[in-house]
């Protein structure tokens, strides 16, 4: 498979991993394994690189990606059960956990899957195809209130109600079914004069997909579980794309490196609050002017890094 962009925030990433060459690391977002082919590059043989992803067409492009390395072992799951899929593979910690959220280069390619606002193709969105739950049942079958909802909460669109009004208005005449017909009712829906920022199908493609996939719920829990797989000295590297999913990743790393909360008018610490690691860059790492020139698809990408540390309790 060859990749039409380098994948997003690439150096960044390896160098936050900041891998060991015999060490144990998740790409919990395989994808078409662009970051993990790097990875990988940086192993010996000893090391090992566990993949995982929902998507079985986006594993089948990984094996054929990395078919030169043979310390990979592809897992089909989703990086929420992290915690489960580590155990079932009989492996305590590792050195450092991949997270590159959203949608994935490789998915966005596949025109057929319905990821893009671009062309037309089946409503789908599923990043695990065997799922019941499609873009095209969401829009076709969610009330006009749970609709309008879900793309002012999730796609942060300041037009949702009309937009869920006029789903709702098409639908009833014939069922949508096409990428295409669903982006001419989204721009039917926002007055022309506020369609000067980016394609007016963007958040309302993305609050769908978001919940298709139930992406932003379980994220918080998916963080801490991440850390807490994490070794002493080990790295979790994440890649968020819009605000929401970096509100979540930034409040789990805070809690997660932890906070007094005694009153500042005492001499010391009495409130035992739990420190499980560090944050490494205490604001996002951004891509940067050139790569930004090659891949239009880094724009909005915002990397954080959180690096375990033994447990410490403060105040005690």
């Amino acid at each position: 498979m060859e990749f039409k962009h380098k994948p997003v925030l690439l150096d960044e990433c390896i160098q936050g991993l900041n891998i060991k060459e015999n060490g144990i690391y998740v790409d919990g977002t395989l994808g078409g394994a662009g970051h993990s082919k790097v990875i990988l590059q940086h192993l010996s043989d000893n090391g090992l690189l566990i993949g995982i992803d929902r998507d079985e067409e986006a594993l089948a492009a990984a094996k054929e990606n990395l078919k030169d390395f043979h310390n990979v072992k592809y897992v089909h799951g989703n990086h929420d059960d992290i915690s489960s899929i580590l155990e079932e593979i009989g492996i305590d910690k590792v050195d450092g956990i991949l997270l590159d959220l959203g949608v994935s280069s490789y998915q966005l390619d596949e025109k057929s899957r319905g990821f893009s606002y671009i062309g037309s193709n089946e409503l789908d969105m599923r990043m695990d195809k065997t799922q019941e739950l499609t873009a095209k049942k969401v829009v076709n079958t969610y009330s006009e209130e749970k609709l309008a909802d879900i793309i002012f909460e999730y796609g942060e669109e300041r037009f949702s109600r009309n937009i869920a009004r006029n789903i709702c208005i098409e639908r009833a005449k014939k069922e949508i079914e096409t990428t295409d017909e669903l982006v001419s009712i989204i721009e039917k829906s926002i007055p022309k004069s506020k369609q000067k920022d980016g394609h007016p199908a963007k958040r309302t493609f993305q609050a769908i997909r978001i919940e298709v996939n139930d992406e932003l719920k379980p994220l918080y829990d998916t963080v801490m579980s991440s850390i807490m797989a994490l070794k002493d000295g080990g790295r979790l590297c994440i890649i968020t794309f819009h605000s929401l999913e970096d509100r979540a990743v930034k409040q789990a790393f805070s809690d997660a490196e932890g906070k007094c909360t005694c009153p500042k008018d005492l001499p010391y610490c009495i409130c035992n609050y739990k420190s499980y690691g560090k944050i490494v860059n205490k604001k996002p790492i951004v891509s940067t002017e050139e790569e930004l020139k090659e891949n239009s698809r880094a724009q909005s990408a915002k990397l954080r890094i959180f690096e375990r540390k033994e447990v410490r309790t403060y105040g005690k």
